[in-house]
């Protein structure tokens, strides 16, 4: 690989550093209505109000970054 080089500087031959690779902290999390008790899957970080697809019960409200999830959870997937 050939670079041009300005009089005085060296081409510097060491590898950089890897970035780290990001993992999410997001989840999505199986909850259960507490009124009609069907199960659904949600996602932790919702924007939007989130309510029972049978009763139209409020499960989750968005509270700024996470979800303040407002049944029961039974499973968190990662």
């Amino acid at each position: 690989m050939n670079r041009k080089l300005k009089k005085g500087k060296k081409l510097n031959k060491e590898m950089k550093p890897m970035k780290e690779i990001r993992t999410t902290k997001s989840k999505f999390v199986r909850v259960r209505c507490p009124k009609c008790k069907s199960e659904q899957i949600i996602f932790g970080k919702a924007t939007t109000k989130v309510r029972c697809l049978k009763c139209n019960y409020l499960l989750a409200k968005p509270s700024g970054g996470k979800a303040k999830i407002r049944a029961r959870i039974l499973e968190v997937f990662k």
